[in-house]
């Protein structure tokens, strides 16, 4: 199962880690949405960035 994500926060004074990590789920820019494959890869990512994304089911 693949999972929505969506960036519903501002990069804007974030820790460059975080902001690495969002770009590299594709997301650049708040309402960016992207499709990921369900792995643990892609759960580190949400995990880390989770107070800045929303996670749905795709």
């Amino acid at each position: 199962m693949a999972k929505k994500i969506t960036l519903t926060k501002s990069l804007i004074g974030r820790k460059k880690d975080q902001i690495a990590t969002a770009e590299s789920l594709g997301l650049r820019k708040i309402g960016d949405v992207t499709v990921q494959p369900d792995n643990a890869q892609t759960t580190g990512k949400i995990n880390k960035i989770s107070h800045l994304i929303e996670v749905t089911e795709a």
